[in-house]
């Protein structure tokens, strides 16, 4: 009996510090101008208590939440787990990263809220969902022409070369992704999910890991197989998606025979025969500008270049889009693939996964 009392009041104890060990943090940063704070009673409200009818999407982090304001602003609520990885301090920095950041084509935070073990985001709602949920449906995707998707190219190039180039501080996203792509009313492209995102200052403009974060399919080479991580890590990840968008496919790993084929293969093949068009995604043949459509995808093989010195800037790959100077040519990329077995698992996480990759140079034949 005497156990059990010290048991429950040591129970009790543990949850008291606890609560007031995040109500002092909270308080703490309750006074950093840098850090939008709102309340979790008004979040609540606006959630209908996080009703699952209000529910519109779950990530690693948790489920993300609709809301309306008081003012009848709509937002959108991350409401981290408990289960997730993300401690406190990572919590803010992410925080003050993207209240930092403001250009057109980056998701705007409204604000967030660390209370009563609640780790909140609050993001302007974007009533058109992310990109994904057009490009890979075969119905939806129609509702995106060429002249569409042009559009959308290019913004997700200028908010990258934004974070890359004319924020306070140089950004490398690192999980650059249709999914991480939101759309607004008028379609116009914000690029989100910081959560993976690094920070650099000064002159450095690399850096190194032992933890590989990121999704499968964009991630460049040397940061999937060594770890390292650049401004033209992004510049890959941009490629992959460049080719997402004008194929309306998936960068997925297909076996055909002893060859290995992915979507970069798959559009290099058809451009060396100059026959590049017919990757194109058949929903916009009709709206096609031949000439806008075959400079995207020799940018974007640019973009994929195995190496990073052969992969361009991003301030360069606006230039190519919207001028008609002379491109360099491509070299035939290297595909990294990985075994069949673990190709299911091919979602964000922060395994170390550099051991499941293996280099494989494949050449292959248009019939």
């Amino acid at each position: 009996m005497l156990l059990l009392a010290i048991y429950f009041f040591y129970r009790f104890r543990r949850s008291i510090v606890g609560k007031s060990k995040t109500e002092g943090e909270y308080e703490r940063h309750e006074n950093d101008m840098d850090l939008p704070l709102l309340n979790l009673s008004t979040i609540i409200i606006a959630t209908d208590n996080f009703s699952e009818k209000n529910k519109i999407g779950e990530g690693g982090f948790g489920p993300v939440y609709l809301g309306k304001l008081g003012s009848g602003l709509e937002i959108a609520v991350k409401r981290l787990s408990q289960s997730s990885k993300q401690g406190m301090r990572e919590f803010i920095n992410e925080v003050k990263l993207i209240a930092n950041v403001q250009h057109r084509n980056l998701v705007k935070l409204i604000g967030c809220c660390i209370q009563r073990h609640e780790k909140l985001l609050v993001y302007e709602y974007m009533s058109n969902g992310s990109l994904d949920y057009f490009i890979f449906d075969r119905t939806k995707s129609r509702l995106l022409d060429w002249p569409k998707r042009f559009h959308i190219i290019c913004g997700i190039a200028r908010g990258l070369l934004y974070l890359h180039q004319d924020s306070r501080l140089r950004i490398i996203h690192r999980d650059l992704k249709t999914s991480n792509v939101l759309l607004d009313d008028t379609l116009n492209p914000k690029i989100s999910d910081f959560g993976m995102a690094r920070t650099f200052g000064g002159n450095q403009i690399e850096g190194n890991t032992n933890i590989i974060v990121g999704t499968y399919g964009y991630m460049a080479p040397e940061y999937a197989i060594d770890g390292q991580f650049s401004v033209k890590s992004d510049v890959f990840s941009f490629g992959i998606l460049i080719l997402e968008i004008i194929c309306g496919k998936k960068n997925r790993v297909r076996y055909r025979a002893k060859q290995t084929l992915n979507l970069v293969a798959y559009a290099w093949t058809f451009w060396k025969h100059e026959r590049a068009l017919q990757i194109i995604d058949t929903n916009i043949e009709d709206s096609t500008i031949v000439s806008e459509v075959s400079r995207c995808i020799h940018v974007a093989l640019l973009c994929v270049q195995q190496y990073p010195e052969d992969r361009p800037t991003m301030a360069d790959v606006i230039l190519m889009l919207g001028s008609e100077m002379t491109l360099d040519e491509p070299k035939e990329p290297d595909f990294i693939t990985r075994r069949e077995s673990i190709e299911a698992n091919s979602s964000s996480s922060g395994k170390d996964i550099s051991s499941n990759y293996e280099l494989t140079i494949t050449s292959l034949s248009v019939r």
